[in-house]
């Protein structure tokens, strides 16, 4: 083993990233850690509080974590777990509060209901079924239904202002409900990090990983500003690098990712500024998603609040392009292609006919037919009110399926490989909002005698749930829910605002 070795290089300046970082500097603080960005600075891809709705998944809004069955049935079980999974993440960010790693909470969550609205019979009898279900679940009591277009108007006036009378509309609302600048909380964990003597190395970008007879890796890195290379050998590697995750875990040759590519899909959002339009309207409003759009693309007018200042988006619009980056390269998509890979690859483009067309019609629409999908949602918008910005990409997992041949696959999925020398995180949504879970998961994986030993008191002391949840013990989730809200100052911005 090299004299120079470091024991964890983190690749990729994202959210996750930060996270295992901060979370490995929690239970190993002796542990060097080499962090490798390509960008001048963290946080400027997918983890941009511009390049993601700043949603704090806890499917309290989501309907496609509550999906209608064949036979009309509904399960509550993905929702659950997926608010249990961000519960990890607002214990976790509240005792890094209380320690002074994470500082001042308005600086990266604020209160902000979390409300669905459907139109038509249908879609009102579903909202009202799942509404009937979730209200007893501890950690949705705080739920409200309505169809009284007068309640949805206090709710969220821009909702309902102009719409027709005749029109059939519901709507569901929870007021615990966050927005999250996921790139302020990158910032701050990064900045702890370096001030624990982690090393962040930016403008450097890792081209290539390749495991030595010791079972070390050696991660060749490219100085982007002075054209220089070096070679760093770690005992442990994290590829949280978003889209270009896919490419290194390949050039890793581990055999884990055999089978998996990767489809991109690049997303934009309407947002206004205008002070009139944004003070009538405190909120995250999902929709349903279009036939054959992905999870990610389910229109969703939303309350943002950026570096302290208020604005509304609205989308997200699906693009294409073939970057696995936002400022990656038209190379990406074909450059990924392997012969383990193509076949599952093909099957899905062969199989994804209403995706497919849900794109193409994206591409093709107009300036004012954009505005009128915003328009089922808000009746007054004025086109001049609006401008469009591109968000982050995101590359959505293809992998090979028995059955099916090859499958494309919406949601995150941690790879992890060579006796647990080396991770990565592929896919999107729900992605930075259960980054903590996610992490905890990985360092499961990779380190599991330190995990069941030592480690797992300290993290079980940080995020008090930790294996055991929240939404089987109702007295357990409002305590939690309840002192959560008390650290991170919401209860007391959420009346403030009222």
């Amino acid at each position: 083993m090299s004299k120079n070795t470091v024991d964890v290089v983190l690749i990729g300046g994202g959210v996750m990233s930060a996270t295992l970082g901060t979370l490995i500097k929690q239970v190993q603080p002796d542990w060097s850690i080499e962090v490798f960005e390509s960008r001048t600075a963290v946080a400027t891809e997918s983890t941009n509080a511009w390049n993601n709705a700043g949603t704090g998944h806890a499917a309290l809004c989501e309907l496609n974590y509550m999906p209608e069955a064949a036979d009309g049935s509904l399960s509550p079980a993905k929702a659950i777990d997926i608010n249990e999974q961000f519960q990890l993440s607002r214990q976790w960010w509240s005792t890094l509060v209380q320690k002074g790693i994470l500082g001042d909470p308005s600086t990266f969550i604020n209160p902000t209901p979390h409300m669905t609205f459907v139109r038509g019979e249908a879609n009102v009898d579903y909202l009202r079924r799942r509404f009937e279900i979730l209200k007893d679940e501890p950690l949705f009591a705080d739920m409200e239904f309505s169809d009284d277009p007068a309640q949805i108007a206090e709710w969220a006036p821009l909702l309902v202002d102009r719409r027709s009378k005749d029109e059939v509309f519901a709507a569901t609302r929870s007021e615990s409900g966050t927005d999250v600048d996921f790139g302020a909380v990158t910032h701050q964990l990064f900045d702890y990090l370096v001030s624990q003597g982690a090393k962040l190395h930016l403008g450097h970008q890792v081209r290539k990983l390749k495991r030595r007879a010791d079972g070390t890796w050696d991660v060749f890195v490219r100085n982007l500003a002075g054209y220089g290379k070096q070679v760093v050998n770690a005992k442990f590697v994290f590829v949280g690098a978003g889209g270009g995750a896919l490419s290194l875990l390949q050039s890793s040759k581990i055999p884990e990712i055999s089978g998996f590519g990767g489809f991109p899909i690049s997303g934009k959002f309407l947002k206004t500024d205008n002070p009139e339009i944004v003070a009538q309207h405190k909120a995250k409003v999902y929709g349903k998603a279009a036939v054959g759009a992905p999870p990610m693309s389910v229109p969703h007018l939303d309350t943002r609040v950026v570096d302290g200042k208020e604005s509304i988006l609205f989308g997200p619009y699906a693009g294409f392009s073939p970057n696995f980056l936002k400022k990656g390269s038209w190379w990406d998509l074909p450059g990924s292609i392997r012969a383990h890979n193509i076949g599952p690859m093909l099957k899905v483009g062969l199989t994804q006919w209403s995706l497919e067309k849900y794109l193409a019609g994206e591409l093709m629409a107009s300036r004012e037919t954009q505005m009128n999908t915003l328009r089922e949602y808000m009746p007054t918008a004025r086109t001049a009110d609006w401008e469009m910005i591109t968000a982050g990409q995101r590359v959505q997992v293809m992998k090979k399926d028995p059955e099916k041949g090859g499958i494309l696959q919406f949601g995150t999925e941690v790879i992890t490989g060579a006796e647990g020398s080396i991770a990565g995180l592929l896919g999107a949504s729900p992605g930075a909002s259960t980054a903590v879970y996610a992490m905890l998961g990985v360092l499961e994986k990779c380190f599991p005698e330190q995990y069941a030993g030592e480690w797992s008191k300290t993290f079980t002391a940080q995020v008090p749930s930790l294996g055991t949840g929240l939404n089987g013990d109702p007295e357990a989730a409002r305590a939690s829910l309840a002192a959560t809200s008390e650290v991170l100052g919401l209860s007391r911005r959420a009346v403030e605002s009222a």
